[in-house]
C-alpha cells in the first residue's frame, strides 16, 4: 500500500486488469441463444425439406408469420394464467409504448393471420404449415433453449375427428421420413366446453381431499387457475399425489366420446400404435377434445418431440368466425438430438491444388463441375500433397481431384477415389467432364 493511501499495482496486476477489460469487451451470444454451424444447421434444413415434402402430400401450404406480435394476442390465446404468459415471454414496449412480444409459439400468429386475411368461408378447409424460431425465457437445458425452433401444421374449418387423425398420420409420416421409427404416441381427449367444467370440478374436489401444502407452489396456484395443469406437473411428489385423480375420459359428453372413438378407430385401421394417457394435457389454454404427444425415451428426461390437438374456440376468441381448428408443433432442437447419427450428404469432389500456378485453372474446372450439378470445393492456393489429402479426407468427398503442374500443362486431372477400391487415374479434363 502506498503511503498516500493509494494501492500500488505490480506488472502482474496490470496484466490481469487488461485481461479483464479485454474479456469484458468481447461480444458474446446471449444465454439460451445458440449458433448453428453447418453440421447442425444441415439437420434443420433436412427436417424442413422432409416436412415440406410430407405436408404438401396432404394438401398443406406454407405460411410465414412475423416473429413479433402484439402482447395481447398471446394473453388472449394462450391464457394469462399459463406459465408461458406469466413467466416465459420476451415482452417489451416499442417506441410508442405499445407492448410487443417475441412469439413463444406459432399457432396464435397463424390464427391471427388467418383472421386478418378474411379468406375463410363456411365449409372451407384451410391447411397451413410453418417453420421458424420461437422464444421463451426458460432455464436452458439439453434440447431446450430460449430461442428454439418449431415445425407447425394447422387445419382450419374441419370439426371432424378425421382431421385430428390425419394430422397424427401426417406427423408420423414426417417423423418416419427422418428415420425416426421408435416413437411413442400418447393420446387423450380433453373434452369440450360443455363437459370439461364438470371434470374440472371433480379435479378440484379431489385436490381438496389432499393436503394442499404437499403440492408444489405452482400446483397450489394452478388448482385455482388451471386445475388440469396439475396433472402435467413433473415434480415427483405432485405426480404421486395425482396418481388416483379422476380421469377426464370418464367425464366426456356423448359428442366428445364419439369424436375420440373415431380418432382411435382411424389410427387402429392405419396400424398406428398409441397409448392412452388420461394424464396428458397441453400447456396452453385453448385445447379441447383430441390432444396428443409424440415421445422418444432416447434423449433424457425431456421426452416430447411433438404434440398438438384441437382448439375449436381459439379463432372466435381472437375475433374471427366460430371456426374449428386442430394442429401440432414439433420441437426441432429435440428432433435434432435424435438425428445425431444422421449422415449428411457428402460432396461429390474435393479439388486439391498442389501447384500454385494451377489455382486459376482449378477454380475454372471446379465451376464446370458445379455447372453440371456436382457439389464440392477447391483449395484456393497450392499446398503439399499431404496437406491437401488431409483436407480431402476431412471434407468427406467421394473423389479427390488433383491438379498440379503436369495436369495444368497437359490439360488433365488426376482422380483419387476416396470411397472405392480403385486405382488412381489421370484423365483429360474434357473426358472427365463427359463422364460425370
Amino acid at each position: 500500500m502506498a503511503s498516500n493511501g493509494l494501492t500500488k499495482f505490480g506488472s502482474s496486476d496490470l496484466t490481469l486488469i487488461k485481461d479483464i477489460e479485454r474479456d469484458m469487451a468481447k461480444v458474446q451470444k446471449i444465454k439460451g441463444f445458440v449458433d448453428l454451424f453447418p453440421e447442425e444447421a444441415a439437420k434443420f434444413s433436412f427436417m424442413e425439406s422432409q416436412a415440406r415434402e410430407a405436408f404438401t402430400r396432404y394438401g398443406f401450404g406454407e405460411l410465414r408469420t412475423p416473429i413479433l406480435e402484439k402482447t395481447e394476442l398471446f394473453q388472449k390465446s394462450i391464457g394469462e394464467d399459463t406459465d408461458v404468459v406469466g413467466k416465459e415471454m420476451f415482452t417489451f414496449p416499442d417506441r410508442k409504448n405499445r407492448s410487443l412480444t417475441m412469439r413463444p409459439e406459432a399457432t396464435a400468429g397463424v390464427v391471427r393471420a388467418f383472421i386478418e386475411s378474411k379468406t375463410h368461408q363456411p365449409g372451407k378447409v384451410s391447411k397451413y404449415f410453418t417453420f421458424g424460431p420461437m422464444f421463451r425465457y426458460e432455464r436452458p437445458q439439453k434440447g431446450r433453449q430460449r430461442q428454439f425452433h418449431q415445425i407447425n401444421a394447422e387445419i382450419f374449418g374441419a370439426p371432424e375427428a378425421q382431421a385430428d387423425a390425419e394430422l397424427i398420420l401426417m406427423l408420423r409420416s414426417f417423423l418416419n421420413s427422418l428415420g425416426l421409427t421408435k416413437l411413442t404416441i400418447e393420446l387423450n381427449s380433453l373434452g369440450c366446453h360443455e363437459c370439461r367444467p364438470t371434470y374440472k370440478q371433480a379435479l378440484v374436489d379431489y385436490y381438496l381431499s389432499k393436503d394442499k401444502e404437499q403440492f408444489c407452489e405452482d400446483c397450489q396456484r394452478r388448482m385455482e387457475t388451471n386445475p388440469l395443469r396439475v396433472l402435467d406437473c413433473k415434480v415427483p411428489a405432485c405426480k404421486e399425489l395425482v396418481a388416483d385423480a379422476p380421469s377426464i375420459t370418464d367425464h366426456l359428453c356423448d359428442e366428445c366420446e364419439t369424436h375420440f372413438t373415431d380418432v382411435k378407430t382411424i389410427l387402429d385401421g392405419a396400424g398406428v400404435a398409441y397409448e392412452l394417457n388420461p394424464r396428458l394435457v397441453r400447456g396452453l389454454d385453448y385445447y379441447v377434445r383430441t390432444c396428443f404427444e409424440v415421445a422418444s425415451y432416447d434423449i433424457g428426461s425431456q421426452t416430447a418431440v411433438a404434440g398438438g390437438g384441437r382448439y375449436d374456440g381459439l379463432i372466435k376468441n381472437l375475433g374471427g368466425a366460430d371456426c374449428p381448428a386442430t394442429g401440432f408443433a414439433c420441437g426441432m432442437e429435440r428432433l435434432a438430438l435424435l438425428l445425431d447419427q444422421m449422415e449428411l450428404d457428402k460432396p461429390d469432389f474435393y479439388l486439391a491444388v498442389v501447384d500454385k500456378g494451377a489455382a486459376n485453372a482449378a477454380m475454372l474446372f471446379a465451376q464446370q463441375l458445379r455447372d453440371k450439378g456436382l457439389k464440392g470445393e477447391t483449395s484456393f492456393s497450392g499446398g503439399s500433397m499431404k496437406s491437401r489429402m488431409r483436407a480431402a479426407n476431412k471434407s468427406g468427398a467421394k473423389v479427390c481431384l488433383i491438379m498440379g503442374g503436369d495436369e495444368l500443362t497437359n490439360e488433365t486431372i488426376t482422380v483419387k477415389y476416396m470411397e472405392e477400391e480403385r486405382d488412381q487415374e489421370t484423365l483429360g479434363r474434357s473426358e472427365y467432364l463427359a463422364k460425370v
